[in-house]
């Protein structure tokens, strides 16, 4: 329900803001329900608008459908937006801060998405997250997770279908537990999942399976992809149809053990380069045309420069590579993304080449709830959007809900959130 215009009226004049809209009727969207062009602006989901001008009484109380524009009053430059559950929401100078979006599902608990668009339809490849009574600790052990669940829409903030269990732990001979963060692709009409787990021997190796569909279900091959290590897989597939591997995670993710190109169990405990030190940094592996092995040159790492071209130092906590890697491409250039981990920032780099290196450009999204951080970018009918988790429906570490806000590029083809956090 929308706030009464009594309420609404309150909340303007307690903030001196001059008017407020309102949701009159609709669901409580994920994204911010009107834009501005100028000083035009125009509904661009489903419901209504209702203008509430508090110190014009006087003033036509018009609800506002989708499609339809109007003038802002040039002296009214500031506006609040209530939210459909009647909370307040405030920027200035025609700049809307988002509501909290809703998660995509909540029968389930799905985190780390990695979403595609395939056939017409995002399809969102996430980890699913279950309960479990193992205390949290830096190793993950509370993150227990044994299947995948593919999920589907037609269009953002419509109905989302869950396609059920598409592979799970008992269907992959080497895999022992801890089956995180996934990832598809797509090449020559076949569908490639991408996925870490712990083998027999504890270490975290990328399996992958191979569907006929985008919902699977997948048939994974017997033995981890040869060369494979740690976790978060985020495949990329260029223009020229050259396909690479991201991944890598420090800490429960052990990317600190491979630091000599071979598992070194004792360096567990370091957890990262120390201070004095570049960070380590995400790995990239050029895939063979059968998607599912390494070509000769193997894995490489991925370079991530600061502002004056030095890689980016361990110590720079807010700023250094930690997990969930991600890459897309946008005007020719590549984009880097991944999360910072004990920060809780998620950040993103650009470079000129998918092998790198790369310049930080900044934060896309600041801390969430839950202690995790893990996202996907990806472009569907003509906008982009950014896919990550929370905790906000559990209020539990390790049970995350999948969310997408939408994301812009700015004049220097950084990307920032369409709407601001709040």
């Amino acid at each position: 329900m929308a706030p009464s215009r009594a309420d609404a009226e309150s909340q303007v004049r307690s903030q001196g803001f001059s008017h407020v809209f309102t949701w009159s009727d609709g669901p409580n969207s994920h994204y911010p329900p009107h834009s501005h062009s100028g000083e035009t602006t125009h509904l661009v989901l489903k419901g209504s608008l209702t203008a509430v001008y508090p110190d014009d009484p006087q003033a036509e109380k018009k609800t506002y459908s989708v499609g339809e524009t109007w003038l802002v009053p040039a002296k009214k430059k500031h506006e609040v937006w209530v939210g459909p559950e009647g909370c307040t929401r405030q920027k200035k100078d025609h700049s809307f801060a988002m509501a909290d979006p809703k998660p995509l599902v909540s029968h389930i608990f799905a985190a780390d998405p990695s979403a595609h668009v395939f056939n017409g339809k995002v399809y969102v490849y996430p980890s699913h997250d279950r309960e479990t009574d193992i205390e949290d600790n830096d190793n993950g052990d509370q993150y227990d997770m044994v299947d995948y669940h593919i999920l589907s829409m037609d269009s953002i903030g419509g109905p989302v279908t869950d396609h059920g269990i598409a592979l799970k732990v008992e269907d992959v001979p080497w895999v022992d537990k801890q089956m995180w963060a996934p990832d598809a692709a797509e090449k020559d009409g076949k569908y490639y999942l991408y996925f870490p787990a712990r083998d027999k021997q504890g270490i975290f190796r990328i399996g992958v399976a191979v569907g006929e569909k985008p919902e699977g279900p997948f048939k994974p091959d017997p033995e981890p992809i040869p060369g494979s290590y740690s976790i978060d897989p985020a495949s990329f597939v260029d223009d020229d149809g050259k396909a690479y591997l991201y991944f890598g995670g420090i800490w429960g993710g052990q990317l600190q053990c491979w630091r000599t190109g071979k598992f070194v169990r004792e360096a567990y405990d370091t957890q990262e380069a120390s201070g004095d030190e570049p960070a380590l940094f995400p790995r990239v592996a050029k895939l063979k045309d059968n998607m599912r092995e390494f070509t000769s040159e193997g894995v490489q790492e991925l370079v991530i420069n600061d502002e004056d071209g030095k890689p980016i130092h361990a110590s720079q906590h807010d700023r250094r590579f930690f997990e969930a890697a991600w890459m897309h491409k946008y005007n020719g250039r590549y984009y880097f993304s991944y999360s910072t981990g004990d920060t809780h920032y998620l950040c993103h780099a650009i470079g000129d080449s998918p092998l790198g290196p790369f310049t930080y450009a900044g934060r896309i999204l600041e801390p969430v709830e839950g202690w995790t951080t893990h996202h996907s970018i990806c472009e569907f009918q003509g906008r982009w959007w950014l896919f990550y988790h929370d905790t906000s429906l559990s209020g539990k570490n390790h049970l995350r809900s999948t969310k997408v806000r939408e994301l812009v590029y700015d004049s220097q083809g950084k990307l920032k959130l369409a709407q601001a956090q709040t």
